[in-house]
């Protein structure tokens, strides 16, 4: 990546392959070498053993593990031990300045402790204490979390395609390259604090414009689902406090009356390696869409005894009664499928009602309704009682399909939106990583660079 910025004017082989040349004057070699000792990497083991369940129930010294890692909060968790076991354990003590890393789950995220706490090390985390006189712990974290090519070398060194754990022997022996002079690390690193803040900001822009979007969607297409196209219609109460009122000649009812509701009851199909039969389970019905990512199948001698409970019919609406509750998808036109635990399957009695009926349930209706059973709870499931009395409104049919078309063209239109920001967000964030990159393998000379005059002034 180059552009408008300059490559240096001479480079060497570094002698590592995938390194390639870096500026002549650049050091190289692996991350051990940048650490202050030998200790100066710790994790007790490829999944740590230093502490077990049992040691975290003191409650005077903190416990930093990966969730303070990611949220860069260092004051959540209720990881605590008691103040014997840290004199036990001093060689896993946090100091500040000590480069944290993530190695399970979501790894290679990093954050430098700034904190005073006394603190020690969750077995999940690597710590790296760097040598201040070779290299600055923000080239590093950059280094590690934001530049990508760690990670592609510990995929490389491991021979895996995907990385579940980060082994500190892999990551201390992942080649890394350097300026010698502090000054030039600490140039390239606020170059890239202000370059990085930009697109961050860019980036965090898009996010709320998708945000708008999509609340902006819902109330027009909610709108249109409760209180029709004509805007001098009589209206009526509809005698639900939070769906307000609804066109005088429409009809309100329950779902319970309108369709026939199959329950999982909880219980699953096994599963097999080698099934062929789709079990949809909850993380499957997501953003109105079947997703088989993750996706479980059973064999033919259990999906025969299921079903004895009904398999779900092309175009009926699938249902998630927690975990998330509320996700809702069109059964699709799919071989062979069945339900799994939490799942529910609506058959309107009139087939000509299922496509009004899943729009009012994409609009925040369903929230709404969730909300008020809720009252106050942070319970986020349904009772299976409470899927059957879901108040539901029925215009007539030829309103229905105006409405439909309505709701279809609107969807359209703002999915489009919705996925020209995600496109641009994406966009940023590879120039945001290919820009860090860059920097950080010399690839651009930024030694003469200077923040803007209104920021340095």
């Amino acid at each position: 990546m180059t552009g408008k910025y300059q490559p240096y004017p001479e480079y060497k082989d570094s002698g590592v392959e995938w390194l390639g040349k870096i500026p002549k004057h650049w050091s190289s070699g692996p991350v051990k070498y940048v650490l202050s000792s030998k200790k100066g990497a710790c994790k007790a083991g490829p999944f740590g053993s230093h502490l077990t369940n049992t040691d975290m129930t003191g409650r005077d010294v903190k416990v930093i593990n990966q969730k303070n890692i990611i949220s860069n909060n260092m004051d959540l968790g209720d990881f605590f031990i008691s103040k014997e076991k840290y004199e036990d354990l001093q060689a896993f003590k946090i100091q500040k300045g000590d480069i944290l890393v993530t190695t399970r789950g979501t790894i290679g995220k990093t954050s430098i402790f700034s904190s005073n706490q006394t603190a020690i090390l969750h077995p999940c985390l690597i710590r790296l204490q760097i040598d201040e006189n070779i290299l600055i712990r923000q080239w590093l974290a950059l280094i590690i979390q934001e530049s990508g090519y760690v990670i592609e070398q510990i995929l490389v060194k491991s021979n895996a395609t995907t990385i579940e754990v980060i082994y500190s022997e892999n990551l201390l022996n992942v080649d890394i390259t350097y300026p010698p002079c502090l000054k030039e690390q600490r140039t390239i690193a606020a170059f890239l604090n202000h370059e990085t803040a930009r697109i961050d900001q860019l980036i965090e822009k898009q996010q709320q414009l998708i945000k708008l979007l999509k609340e902006k969607r819902q109330a027009v297409i909610s709108h249109a689902v409760t209180k029709g196209l004509n805007p001098d219609v009589a209206m009526k109460d509809s005698g639900v406090e939070w769906l307000g009122k609804v066109p005088k000649h429409w009809v309100i009812s329950r779902l319970k009356y309108e369709a026939k509701i199959v329950d999982c009851k909880n219980r699953t199909p096994e599963y097999f390696d080698d099934g062929s039969y789709l079990v949809v389970r909850t993380t499957n019905v997501k953003n109105q869409n079947l997703l088989l990512d993750g996706a479980l199948y059973t064999n033919d001698e259990n999906f025969k005894i299921w079903t004895q409970r009904g398999i779900p019919p092309i175009g009926s609406i699938l249902f998630t009664r927690e975990a998330p509750t509320g996700e809702v998808c069109l059964v699709p036109e799919y071989p062979a499928l069945c339900m799994g635990q939490r799942m529910m399957n609506f058959i309107p009695h009139d087939s000509k009602y299922t496509v009004f009926l899943f729009d009012y349930l994409t609009s925040d209706c369903l929230n709404r309704y969730i909300e008020s059973e809720a009252s106050g709870s942070t319970v986020t499931h349904l009772r299976v009682e409470q899927v059957y009395n879901i108040p539901v409104v029925i215009p007539p049919y030829d309103e229905q399909v105006k409405i439909d078309q309505l709701v279809s063209n609107l969807k359209n239109n703002f999915n489009l939106l919705i996925e020209q920001s995600n496109d641009a967000i994406e966009l940023m964030k590879e120039r945001r990583t290919a820009l860090i990159s860059a920097a950080v393998t010399g690839k651009i000379d930024l030694r003469g660079w200077q923040p803007p005059a209104q920021e340095s002034a």
